[in-house]
């Protein structure tokens, strides 16, 4: 799957979240990393700020941490959702595999 970053990706992926009961604010604030959840409300408030690759970061590093409910997902978002799961195997594989590599380099004195 190809990740594209217009506003049409960005509603797949808000499209998981309201899918799995969650609501989507934008709004201003002094967001840290572009969104704020608050848990026990389900409610996800993303800066209202970010441009169209900042939303899609922020909602790929964002989905795979929530509670997603897989068997309330159409087909197409379950596709979706399994591809950011994917994701985030593939990029925490890459930081095992660098910090093994980096336990062989003696520190210089």
């Amino acid at each position: 799957m190809v990740i594209k970053y217009n506003k049409a990706f960005v509603e797949k992926l808000e499209r998981i979240l309201v899918e799995s009961d969650y609501f989507i604010r934008y709004e201003r604030g002094n967001f840290q990393s572009g969104w704020c959840l608050l848990e026990m409300k389900r409610i996800v408030v993303l800066n209202k700020f970010l441009n169209e690759e900042a939303r899609v970061n922020t909602l790929m590093e964002l989905i795979p941490q929530l509670n997603i409910e897989f068997d309330k997902l159409t087909i197409d978002s379950q596709k979706l959702y399994t591809f950011l799961l994917e994701e985030v195997k593939n990029v925490e594989r890459t930081v095992d595999e660098e910090k093994g590599n980096n336990q062989n380099i003696l520190p210089l004195y």
